[in-house]
């Protein structure tokens, strides 16, 4: 007992004097903690940063028994000098996402390889930063709380719609940590509901098994819900795509209504209708979505409901998107705004080359169906196009396949209350530009 009580006191008393180094809190454990140890030159990459240890940035391991999925880990240079603390993943090609370096750690020794007060710390940052730019609101109460890296929390995202909130994890640690994480959420005063969703496929490749993912217990969270953004109602269904509503587009969303006036305006990859609606709300005097999801159309007509807005000025077509284009040229009609919003058609950097194409012919038929001296807004939430640089020069690409010229007039990333971590590969993955069509 006397052994237990002094390990206990030892152990507090590192958790609470500032300037603690990581290792002497690592020593302090009962069955201490593993220490993934850098190759040389991998180190200043981290330290910068980037939150992401690939397992080819790895030398060697050191523990016995070796970490397992979604332990605490070490990471260390050369020497075996810790730099930060993260989570362990056996088989994904992240094997470590970092939570503090060394110097973090040293200022708030409390979170040091405590996963639990981190959570909560990150958490309350994150809707700290959320009040601050007046969110929820009376005319927004759908926003992002928690953006993965740019929240610091690598794997989890939070997105709130009224006082639902949805948690989508592509991460083994965000659920191995499940339950702290839904603590934390519910005791945000809002909060009345939370519903998981799980990113299977990239889950998958995090090592966790489906019927793991199975056993979750029944959330009593509703299926459908309404929200507001920028005074535009919206019916999402929490089963769509996603975790059921694009929020990072608020602010684009937004813009489209200040240039549609008089406008005649066309919505490609329309979902639930979020740029269609905004150009209604602004003036278009004809707005045209194509989709082909049917659930994702049902609720963009619901919307048009909900509003209060003409069904005469507003409709929404069930068609693959390239079809739908072509056709649209044979019959020679065009339009003064298009909004072009794909899916992420690079989701890995592997298939950036062929999604350059898809990219490509998509944005050569938008140009085409766009008036002379007319807007196009396209997007690409791809982190691997962003990433690449690639964006402009396909479009610049695309608009000499349409025998158009192009000038650009603006370009966003997402919503502000989206943070990003700009030493994250793939961070900055939201991309908005604005074109004058010539």
């Amino acid at each position: 007992m006397q052994h237990i009580s002094a390990r206990l006191i030892k152990s507090l008393s590192f958790s609470s004097i500032p300037g603690t180094t990581l290792q002497e809190i690592a020593s302090s454990r009962p069955k201490g903690v593993a220490k993934v140890v850098l190759k040389k030159g991998k180190t200043q990459l981290f330290k910068d940063g980037s939150p992401m240890v690939y397992s080819g940035a790895v030398d060697r391991i050191i523990g016995r028994p070796p970490p397992r999925t979604g332990d605490i880990v070490l990471v260390a240079d050369g020497t075996e000098k810790p730099i930060g603390w993260g989570l362990y993943n056996s088989v994904s090609m992240f094997c470590v996402r970092l939570m503090q370096l060394e110097e973090e750690a040293t200022r708030d020794p409390p979170c040091a390889l405590n996963m639990e007060k981190l959570l909560e710390a990150r958490i309350d940052s994150a809707r700290e930063l959320r009040k601050s730019l007046g969110l929820p609101s009376a005319n927004t109460n759908a926003y992002r709380l928690v953006n993965s890296e740019g929240d610091r929390l690598s794997g989890l995202i939070v997105d709130v719609f009224g006082d639902i909130a949805v948690i989508a994890s592509s991460a083994a640690w965000v659920e191995k940590y499940k339950q702290e994480i839904e603590a934390c959420i519910s005791r945000i005063d809002e909060i009345n509901h939370i519903n998981w969703r799980p990113s299977v496929e990239i889950l998958k490749e995090e090592g966790i098994n489906l019927s793991d993912l199975k056993e979750m217990r029944p959330s009593a969270c509703p299926e459908r819900t309404k929200v507001m953004e920028n005074g535009i109602l919206y019916a999402i269904s929490l089963e769509g795509q996603k975790t059921g509503f694009y929020a990072d587009q608020r602010e684009n969303r937004q813009f489209i209504s200040t240039i549609s006036d008089g406008q005649k305006v066309l919505d490609i990859f329309c979902y639930s209708g979020g740029f269609a609606l905004n150009a209604a709300q602004g003036g278009a005097v004809n707005v045209t979505g194509v989709d082909t999801s049917l659930p994702a159309l049902e609720l963009a007509k619901e919307n048009i409901v909900l509003n209060n807005m003409d069904p005469g000025r507003i409709s929404f077509l069930r068609e693959d998107a390239t079809e739908f284009m072509k056709g649209a040229l044979s019959k020679n009609e065009s339009w003064d705004v298009v909004i072009v919003d794909p899916p992420k058609l690079a989701p890995r950097k592997k298939v950036l080359q062929s999604a350059l194409g898809m990219y490509r012919t998509l944005n050569s038929l938008a140009m085409q169906l766009t008036n002379r001296g007319g807007l196009l807004m396209t997007c690409s939430c791809s982190g691997a196009m962003t990433q690449s640089g690639m964006f402009l020069p396909t479009l610049q690409g695309a608009a000499s396949m349409a025998g158009r010229k192009i000038t650009v007039l603006r370009q966003a990333g997402a919503a502000c209350d989206h943070p990003i971590d700009p030493s994250y590969p793939e961070g900055a993955y939201l991309s908005n530009i604005l074109l004058r069509v010539l």
